[in-house]
């Protein structure tokens, strides 16, 4: 298994854009997304330009249904 690359949550925003996220709300400095096509969910947290925790990421990688493999081809291409 690869390397969980950490990043900001710009680029995870980046990811969720390519993967057919559209951004359906915004609660403080939660940014809410949705896929239409697949039902998938996630909440992606935006605190001062900070990384994403390896947690946080692990998790929303687990609600997108995404591997570390497809993360990492996904993450070279932004």
């Amino acid at each position: 298994m690869p390397k969980l690359n950490i990043i900001p949550a710009k680029k995870m925003i980046k990811i969720l854009k390519l993967l057919g996220f559209k951004l359906m709300r915004v609660k403080g400095s939660h940014h809410f997304f949705l896929n239409s096509e697949t039902g998938r969910t996630a909440t992606i947290p935006i605190h001062r330009n900070s990384d994403l925790s390896a947690g946080i990421l692990k998790e929303i990688l687990k609600d997108i249904e995404l591997n570390v493999e497809e993360y990492e081809k996904l993450r070279r291409k932004i």
